[in-house]
């Protein structure tokens, strides 16, 4: 295959940023109030890419997260490779920009370090000048926090990345530039004896991006509009990450809102005009096929989504939603996962659950099944398979007072506080069922259930809704009502996703 099409990774991995290391290439990506945090994806070809880890275990301050917070935790870092080591910055909007780095993509991972404290701080972005041996640092603001947006501030760094060296001065003012409003997500970089900043603005749903470009670091800057919907499809083309391989070709790896199933990741040729300035795409518009990297053959690669829970661990590719705490997960002799039902007062609302093992819903439609055998024994306890954001829907199992089990396929809206019923209840004789969701265009979810009789629908069509910031999220969960003692725990088997 001679073509690529975009995008490239077609599921949630927001705000992307990518670096070349030799002939590999490591992007990293947004995670929030997920743990583990801070995903670490791998290719050879920049089309390809593999889930090789996490470098942020678990966030802090822990007791912060130890309920989900998915507004918070990790903002868009920047991920770079200096003196030897991989180094990703990140800012917290309620805590401040946070650094972290590690003698190998693997680790270990040092415990992060707070750069610079602060509420509204932002997207930061490192850069070592090669040339000089000076460190800089660049960072964007959320109004949310501070007051303050539409501005890129920078600073002078310390080398070794522990300490910022001044109070820091506002670069670029996009409130001084005609047309420009919500100017974030800053990359930074030193190209043909300029300091280059892409930045998008304008809006993750609507907007484009920018490249700005001085002699010095603290300007004065000039910009430019480099990347834009114009007559394609891919609205708002966003944030992203410049990056040249070992023969000199140039590319870019920038996200594209698409509701439900989040900001997915596109790859667009670069080049640099005779002006100077970077062209990026097809003269500045998103591509949607183009000629591959002129990289080695890679075999076909993707991320990770099925799982047979060998003795009860789960894949990289799940997280969280929020740091887990002891004895969520039980490891055994089996395939199989194994969650407690643990007892909160929060288990009619699967929102505010910390014990919600997730991943990405796919980009594209698929079928999404998973066994379940719910061995809870105590009335209330239940588990199941969910699509979560905003809204959410689950289907699964559950213990009722006269400790009969039954299929359950219940939602709430994303206004409401509590669930109801999306299907009628049924007995499953056996406590257990194997569950299915037809996810289909426009992230439009079927539910079935098979309790021993034969494949069954159940209930109407769920449209899935993004969750604050992120895409809507697959979810497995165990639970039961509060109340004394253990409720038993729920085994989840075979999980696979087939696409359409």
């Amino acid at each position: 295959m001679t073509t690529y099409r975009n995008p490239v990774l077609n599921a949630d991995w927001s705000d992307p940023d990518v670096v070349r290391v030799g002939d590999d290439f490591y992007l990293t990506a947004s995670s929030f109030g997920r743990a583990p945090g801070l995903p670490l994806l791998h290719s050879r070809n920049l089309v390809d890419w593999t889930l090789v880890g996490h470098a942020l275990e678990r966030l802090e301050p822990e007791e912060e997260f130890a309920r989900p917070r998915h507004d918070r935790g990790v903002w868009a870092p920047a991920i770079r490779h200096h003196d030897d080591r991989f180094w990703i910055f990140w800012g917290d909007p309620d805590q401040g920009i946070f650094q972290i780095n590690a003698p190998g993509i693997r680790g270990p991972w040092t415990r992060p370090h707070l750069l610079k404290p602060g509420k509204g701080l932002i997207d930061p972005c490192p850069l070592w000048d090669d040339d000089t041996g000076e460190a800089y640092l660049v960072h964007a603001w959320a109004r949310s926090r501070s007051g303050v947006k539409n501005r890129l501030t920078g600073h002078r760094m310390h080398p070794d990345g522990t300490s910022l060296l001044d109070e820091g001065k506002v670069i670029v003012d996009g409130d001084r530039i005609p047309g420009w409003f919500t100017l974030e997500g800053p990359k930074l970089y030193r190209h043909d004896g300029w300091f280059w900043i892409l930045a998008p603005a304008g809006g993750v749903e609507t907007g484009w991006q920018g490249a700005f470009r001085s002699r010095g670091f603290f300007g004065p800057y000039e910009e430019r509009v480099v990347l834009e919907q114009g007559d394609t499809d891919v609205n708002g083309p966003h944030q992203g990450g410049w990056v040249r391989t070992a023969a000199g070709e140039d590319w870019f790896l920038h996200f594209q809102q698409r509701g439900a199933h989040g900001r997915v990741v596109h790859l667009q040729p670069m080049r640099w005009g005779p002006d100077g300035w970077p062209v990026l795409g097809d003269e500045g518009a998103p591509v949607a096929e183009h000629r591959r990297p002129d990289l080695p053959p890679q075999p076909p690669a993707a991320s990770a989504t099925d799982d047979d829970f060998p003795g009860g661990r789960y894949g990289r590719q799940w997280q969280w939603t929020a740091n887990p705490g002891d004895g969520w997960a039980t490891q055994h002799s089996a395939d199989g996962l194994r969650l407690t039902c643990l007892r909160s007062a929060d288990a009619r609302d699967l929102r505010k659950l910390p014990n919600v093992l997730t991943q990405r819903l796919p980009g594209r439609p698929g079928t999404i099944e998973v066994g379940l055998r719910l061995e809870g024994t105590e009335p209330g306890a239940r588990a199941g398979l969910a699509v979560l954001g905003d809204a959410y829907a689950w289907i699964g199992l559950e213990r009722g007072a006269d400790g009969t089990v039954r299929l359950v396929h219940r939602f709430a809206e994303a206004v409401a506080d509590a669930e109801r019923d999306a299907g009628v209840p049924c007995l499953a004789p056996e406590g257990r069922a194997l569950l299915r969701i037809e996810a289909g265009a426009g992230a439009r979810c079927r539910f079935r259930y098979d309790a021993g009789d034969g494949l069954r629908p159940s209930g109407p069509v769920f449209a899935a809704t993004p969750w604050c910031w992120v895409g809507a999220l697959l979810g497995l969960f165990a639970t039961a009502s509060e109340g004394p003692g253990p409720a038993g725990t729920a085994t989840f088997t075979r999980f696979r996703i087939t696409p359409h």
